[in-house]
């Protein structure tokens, strides 16, 4: 450093090595949490239905002596802390498509992953089973094919739990949008940072500090889905959010150009938020009995009161009904 400067040094890599705990001692915690909002998931989105109908369509081929594909229902799957991008399918097979890398998703040379025009994103730390089980339900009502955005779950995600990110959206929403846990841990613990992060680190333009990911628009889905938005050659057409899932699809739409969003319809259900884009058409649904949805308002009024509850989970009502109102929503 030249004299008589007062920058301070830059911090090396092999120093920050110093704070990461090992990789094998903080997995395993992760996963954990990762496997109690699985059990979460079963309470908030239609799994029993999910599971029953891919046992069934299954059976089929297991009928032949042909061995069935790896599900998203395995349980290696449900306690991935990884996000993934789940194609759901529920009117052909396999029905279920999974990619880990959003560059070879939109390089991708398979014509039903241009086509896909509707994208979903579920609630706090959601698996593999509750986004597939949410996009499953709208694709069966509409007719369609679903592009799930399955949460990545990592260190930064458990402290933000754990400061009530399941009662506060407002408060989880607003530490995110500024990256205050990600981008310290990214700091002082890089390797530790990158639990988790291995699809939102594969975006385009994605932003590292130390080589470890941190957000650029609030959280890992919501830069999955903004990269998808701005850089897919055919725009999606809708968008759905539950709970959660519902303020990151607000994050990733703000600062896009306008040819991107212009046609957009946002359906929000459990959570309302800003309509703060022009040209988005947005359809909000919030239930009378939903105590969780309205604690997070903040001051955003849905456009439908439905009497229902916070789950989409029918056998637990009254529940939302998330395929019935988002083809209402049409």
């Amino acid at each position: 450093m030249p004299a008589g400067t007062n920058l301070p040094r830059p911090i090396d890599r092999p120093f920050l090595s110093l704070f990461d705990l090992p990789k094998p001692l903080v997995e395993p915690a992760v996963r954990a949490c990762r496997l109690f909002n699985t059990l979460l998931d079963s309470v908030f989105y239609d799994v029993p239905r999910l599971e029953s109908d891919l046992r069934e369509r299954d059976a089929a081929m297991l009928a032949r002596g042909e061995k069935a594909p790896s599900r998203i229902t395995d349980f290696d799957a449900v306690i991935d802390p990884e996000g993934s991008l789940l194609l759901i399918d529920a009117t052909t097979a396999p029905y279920v498509h999974k990619y880990t890398d959003v560059e070879r998703f939109l390089n991708s040379p398979y014509q039903e992953t241009r086509d896909v025009a509707i994208a979903t994103i579920t609630g706090v730390g959601s698996s593999a089973l509750g986004s597939a089980a949410l996009a499953w339900d709208i694709s069966s009502a509409l007719g369609q094919p679903v592009l799930a955005i399955v949460p990545g779950y990592g260190v930064a995600d458990v402290v933000l739990q754990g400061m009530g990110g399941w009662f506060g959206f407002g408060l989880y929403d607003y530490l995110q949008a500024k990256s205050v846990i990600q981008n310290n841990l990214a700091s002082t613990a890089p390797e530790t940072a990158t639990i988790g992060r291995q699809l939102s680190s594969s975006t385009p333009e994605a932003k590292t500090v130390h080589g470890a990911p941190v957000f650029r628009h609030g959280s890992g889905s919501s830069d999955v889905l903004h990269a998808l938005l701005e850089h897919r050659d055919t725009p999606f057409k809708l968008l759905v959010g539950h709970s959660k899932g519902a303020l990151q699809i607000g994050n990733a739409i703000l600062s896009l150009p306008a040819e991107r969003t212009d046609g957009l319809r946002v359906v929000t259900l459990g959570c309302p938020i800003a309509e703060a884009v022009e040209g988005v058409a947005y359809h909000q649904y919030l239930g009378l009995f939903d105590a969780l949805g309205q604690l997070n308002m903040w001051g955003n009024w849905p456009n439908h009161w439905t009497a229902t509850w916070h789950s989409t989970n029918p056998e637990l009502p009254p529940a939302m009904a998330a395929g019935a109102l988002t083809k209402k929503s049409a």
